[in-house]
């Protein structure tokens, strides 16, 4: 038989034909994988390890500022808890950022009704010059009344801003919170403000607990004292100022930038059978603020990511893919370990085929949103169908993020999830003295560990990709 050799130039054409068609045809989940993952969702509902796991990281660790003196001793333990739950490799990887401290903190009404306040310096504050900063308060109801207000009003005072959050099931709410805290510092120094105060970015309006986190503070040389006032402080200045009397405030902060730390985001792997080299993303970040222990923010995001690949480790056989767990340093002040890892794994997005991680509690998940090409529709749509006897629905519409330290590896291009957790009393403890252990319910975590654990079994046997590839998702509008 005469055998018909192709030139270089069809030999590409064909080469280019068949990658094309493989990358058109749908990804398919096969129907043993469903079925192991289904096994792997009830059996989740029924473990503890990640109760563990959270249990002993609050007890034998606690809070877990970026920085502070127990971020050494936390990374250390995820490395010793990886290793004896039977990862096949774990590692760590640099990250560096600015060092910030708190080290004391008190304010005052000093008239007309002189009394104390609660309040907790917020990140990236200046220290208050030595006795303290005391100035009269100007206060406006929400970020749009600070932002059209006359500098002239504000030089030299301390500002005030009153804005509220409410209770939601999918914490959307926050955005109103996290703008003032981020933006009202930054914008009150800006109009000659002498220092900021704002309403706690909660939803417990009880508790005297205020709520830290961080400013958008980006130059110390442009930074005023900041606090945030617990919920009732706040309400009792307000009906103070009602009186329309001159109200003066005595804020007294000992905190500040530290030089320069570098801490490292902590990697735990499942090696892959057949594809060792592509990776499922699941994780949450190990640090906390320190007021409490990080039970809820974040070391529930640690133990469901670490429970769940220790479920897939213990099958018979090794998933095809890699499952990789990262516990991620100083998400809190900046999402310093997401785009560190970002911009480290960027030239290979292409190789994680599916991501997210669990920042937001420890409350059942209910939502699941999917970005990813159209061609593995049909996939996270069998993820769903898995999910659907445990609580979750899947929003088609709806596009995923990853998480909030994934969401920078989403940025480069990496497909997917939003697995959206119950957050409806997520912010009365978020950033406070009360994120402890005893506002996790096992068996609520339980079924994050089921959810996260067949959907990354899923992903990791799946026939195909779902579409990551360098700037793949950038105009998909996820927000996280």
């Amino acid at each position: 038989m005469r055998r018909t050799l192709l030139t270089p130039l069809a030999a590409g054409l064909v080469l280019a034909c068949a990658t094309a068609s493989a990358a058109d045809a749908p990804t398919v989940i096969p129907a043993q994988a469903v079925k192991t993952a289904e096994q792997l969702r009830d059996r989740a509902m029924h473990d503890d390890t990640a109760y563990r796991i959270v249990e002993g990281l609050t007890t034998e660790i606690g809070p877990r500022l970026a920085g502070g003196p127990n971020d050494q001793r936390a990374r250390d333990w995820v490395v010793a808890k990886m290793k004896a739950l039977g990862f096949d490799k774990v590692y760590t990887e640099p990250v560096s950022f600015p060092l910030w401290e708190r080290r004391s903190e008190s304010g005052a009404i000093v008239a007309p009704f002189p009394q104390k306040l609660v309040l907790t310096a917020l990140g990236y504050s200046p220290a208050t010059p030595k006795g303290g900063l005391t100035a009269q308060v100007v206060a406006f109801p929400n970020l749009d009344a600070l932002k059209a207000a006359a500098p002239a009003t504000i030089k030299g005072r301390i500002v005030y801003v009153g804005a509220r959050m409410t209770r939601q099931k999918d914490g959307h709410d926050y955005a109103i919170g996290s703008a003032v805290r981020m933006g009202g510092p930054v914008i009150a120094q800006a109009k000659g403000a002498a220092g900021f105060l704002l309403r706690s970015a909660g939803t417990d309006p009880h508790s005297r607990a205020p709520h830290t986190g961080v400013t958008g503070f980006t130059d110390p040389a442009k930074a005023i004292p900041a606090a945030a006032l617990a919920e009732p402080d706040a309400d009792q200045l307000e009906r103070v100022l009602a009186y329309g009397k001159p109200v003066t405030v005595t804020m007294d902060l000992d905190c500040g930038l530290a030089g320069t730390y570098t801490g490292a985001n902590v990697i735990g792997e499942i090696t892959g059978r057949k594809h060792p080299e592509q990776i499922v993303d699941i994780g949450g970040h190990l640090d906390s603020w320190d007021p409490g222990t990080g039970a809820i923010d974040d070391g529930a995001g640690v133990a469901i990511a670490m429970g769940a690949a220790k479920l897939i480790h213990d099958l018979p056989q090794r998933p095809d893919r890699t499952i990789r767990v990262i516990a991620f340093a100083n998400e809190e002040m900046g999402l310093y370990g997401g785009r560190a890892y970002a911009e480290k794994h960027a030239a290979e997005v292409a190789r994680h085929v599916l991501g997210t991680e669990s920042d937001f509690g420890a409350g059942r998940i209910w939502r699941m949103s999917a970005s990813v090409k159209p061609q593995a529709r049909d996939a996270v749509a069998q993820i769903a169908k898995v999910l659907v006897p445990i609580g979750v629905a899947y929003d088609p519409d709806k596009p995923g993020g990853g998480g909030s330290d994934l969401s920078q590896m989403h940025g480069k291009g990496m497909a997917a999830l939003s697995l959206t957790q119950d957050g409806t009393y997520y912010f009365d403890w978020h950033h406070t003295s009360e994120d402890t252990l005893d506002k996790i319910d096992p068996q609520d975590l339980a079924q994050n560990v089921a959810v996260y654990a067949a959907y990354a079994y899923m992903a990791a046997q799946a026939r195909g990709d779902f579409g990551s590839a360098p700037g793949a998702f950038a105009h998909d509008g996820a927000g996280e």
